[in-house]
């Protein structure tokens, strides 16, 4: 055993060793794990609800239509589309919330899906590059994207689409720096900024002379 071993095991002047104080505090935090039962923990004297470890069947509205799918709660936003559901238009790249080609829009909100728990997605409205087509016709931003070469690899256009139709919605005539703000969550190795920066300008005056189109089920527009 070395010196510090030794000093570890020694109580300080309140009586209480280190080592000892480590020991009861791990007991102490796994003891309301195994009070509550299998299915619920004691929190602040409270009995809470757990989900897991195994899969657990959870219901998400993409792009206006409910979806059924069973996944482990650690699952991912992401991991469940992709991989359960089919639904492949975000991208897998960083997976640490830092390229954005995994972006979806969240209760009108861009998110990072690989950073997002599919359990927590659940009574939220998640839209998908998948359901901005309407009628068989582009968005204005993915038209946008394609008039203006926005895209070279392709890895960063779903997430960079969706960055950009969350932030025409929110400022339809948005300022440089709203833009900054906007889609600076996303990273393009292609370095085609100055074709999206000309996607967005076109898209912006389209959306605006179209004017709100409202989601239905399915994802179509009625608008």
């Amino acid at each position: 055993m070395s010196s510090s071993d030794e000093r570890s095991d020694k109580p300080d002047q309140g009586g209480v060793s280190r080592r000892n104080f480590l020991k009861g505090t791990s007991l102490a935090l796994t003891i309301p794990l195994v009070a509550g039962g299998e299915n619920e923990v004691k929190a602040a004297g409270a009995e809470v609800p757990i989900l897991g470890p195994g899969n657990v069947n959870i219901t998400l509205n993409i792009n206006g239509a409910p979806k059924q799918v069973s996944v482990e709660p650690r699952v991912t936003l992401l991991d469940a589309l992709r991989n359960d559901l089919d639904i492949t238009g975000a991208k897998r790249v960083c997976d640490r919330a830092t390229c954005g080609a995994c972006t979806m829009i969240v209760d009108g909100k861009p998110v990072y899906s690989c950073t997002t728990l599919a359990i927590e997605a659940q009574g939220k409205k998640i839209r998908t590059v998948e359901g901005l087509e309407q009628n068989g016709k582009l968005h204005p931003v993915q038209q946008a994207f394609w008039d203006n070469d926005a895209q070279q690899c392709g890895f960063c256009t779903p997430g960079f689409v969706m960055a950009c139709t969350a932030l025409l919605e929110k400022h339809p005539a948005p300022t440089p720096e709203q833009i900054e703000m906007g889609v600076g969550g996303n990273l393009c190795r292609c370095g085609t900024y100055v074709g999206i920066k000309a996607a967005i300008a076109q898209a912006s005056e389209q959306m605006r002379k179209r004017g709100p189109a409202k989601l239905t089920r399915g994802g179509k527009s009625n608008g």
